[in-house]
């Protein structure tokens, strides 16, 4: 169970000696509470107290990686059961299952269709993660050939080899095991063959189960032979034993601090329908679900989850913010238009969506505001004609236009007198108040 700050202070040192980079004791039992800092950090602590506290600081959800470089994936560590208390930390990775009774042809053109997943939304790339390899044929040699082919085509990207078999598990290690893959297959019936390739490859496992309490009896036993990192996999299909599956294992893992359940869970949620596959995963990334597997690549699909993925992992109590710089906007020139506002990503891609649409080659100066929407950054005065005008000084862009103009949202034109005299030499034209009203305004002011 997770120590409050207090409860964590009444076990430290109280000294307040600054060796752990903390204030004061209390401040430091706080960090520890929020699983900022590590108990290491205070050298003063007695073993029975470190012990204590080390559990406490402790994800009550493993984190388990896969994969290698900086595509591998990150799993667990969650400390919640809904955003709003904290946040969610490592997003759910999405894999595409394929069949090792596919065509050669069917592989490379899944491969190819993953690879070409990615898209960019609010400054984030997204895409597909992993592939998932089934070995539905029970073919050694093919297994072996497949998950060979399928990491020649998708070098660096994450693999889950999916057998019960061990001898062919093995077989198919032998050529992946440096990109550290994920062997999801592991069960009651052959736990010991797959812990010994487990440990002999040392690679993250996943378990299947039938149900919670065989699961946790699982781990247990896998623990006991030194095996840490898995995901589990309790065999819930539908929408119903998803959701009740996947709530139970959090809640009893955060609320009743049973480590037997604290895993990465897996999800399995093709369709035959892509609508009903599409719902099934929305339900997995919203209910703890760490790993998705679908059953095919679609463009609109990997919109719909990329985003509510995207939204679901994103810090609650922090907004979506761009980087401050001078974005260009086809081919800008020097007489080409200069447009200002924050850095809330929202605004940011809906006001470049609208200057994309109207065809006119534009820079857009994107002012940090803590990512706060126009109105609200001007309201806290964080979008002001002081920080405006520091802004287009510093970033030099004058070296770059010879029309020395800058357009100012409408919602505030009461800065462009303010923001004139901030700027000698510029001339500051107030734009429209809403982005669509954009194109249109470009084109009057290009011609």
């Amino acid at each position: 169970m997770a120590m409050s700050g207090i409860e964590i202070f009444k076990l430290l040192p109280k000294t307040n000696c600054k060796k752990c980079g903390q204030p004061t004791c209390l401040a430091f039992a706080m960090k520890l509470a929020q699983r900022q800092v590590s108990i290491d950090a205070c050298p003063d602590v007695s073993e029975e107290s470190r012990q204590k506290l080390s559990d406490a600081s402790t994800p009550p959800i493993r984190m388990v990686t896969f994969g290698v470089g900086d595509r591998a994936i990150k799993m667990g560590e969650e400390t919640v059961l809904f955003r709003h208390e904290k946040k969610y930390y490592h997003p759910c990775a999405i894999s595409v299952e394929i069949k090792d009774t596919m065509t050669d042809e069917e592989i490379s053109k899944t491969v190819a269709d993953i690879l070409d997943s990615d898209i960019e939304r609010v400054g984030q790339r997204l895409r597909i993660d992993a592939v998932f390899l089934n070995n539905t044929s029970n073919d050694k040699v093919r297994f072996r050939d497949v998950v060979k082919l399928v990491s020649e085509k998708a070098s660096g990207l994450p693999l889950i080899l999916s057998t019960d078999k061990p001898d062919i598990a093995d077989e198919a290690l032998k050529s992946v095991a440096d990109t550290k893959p994920l062997l999801y297959g592991v069960t009651k019936d052959n736990l010991e063959s797959m812990c010994d390739i487990a440990k002999r490859y040392k690679i993250p496992v996943g378990i299947i189960a039938d149900g919670l309490e065989e699961m946790s009896q699982l781990t247990e036993r896998l623990k006991a032979k030194g095996i840490l990192d898995m995901v589990i996999d309790t065999k819930p299909r539908s929408a119903k034993e998803i959701l009740t599956h996947n709530t139970l294992i959090r809640r009893a893992a955060i609320k009743k601090g049973m480590r037997s359940l604290g895993y990465p869970i897996i999800t399995f949620a093709q369709r035959d329908d892509d609508v009903i596959e599409t719902l099934i995963a929305s339900l997995g990334i919203i209910k703890y679900s760490s790993i998705l597997v679908l059953s095919n690549v679609r463009p609109y699909k990997n919109l719909a989850l990329f985003t509510l993925r995207q939204n679901i992992y994103t810090d609650p109590q922090v907004p979506m913010q761009v980087e401050q710089k001078i974005y260009k906007i086809g081919e800008p020139t020097d007489t080409s238009p200069l447009i200002v506002t924050t850095n809330f990503s929202l605004t940011y891609f809906i006001v470049s969506g609208e200057i994309e649409n109207s065809k006119v080659p534009t820079r857009l100066a994107i002012l940090d505001c803590e990512g706060l929407s126009v109105l609200t950054a001007w309201a806290a005065g964080k979008f002001t004609a002081s920080r405006i005008a520091n802004f287009i000084k510093e970033s030099g862009i004058e070296n770059e236009l010879s029309r020395k103009e800058v357009i100012i949202p409408g919602y505030v034109a009461m800065l462009s007198g303010a923001i004139e005299d901030k700027l000698p030499g510029w001339k500051v034209t107030v734009g429209p108040r809403e982005a669509n009203a954009l194109p249109a305004f470009l084109k009057a002011w290009n011609g």
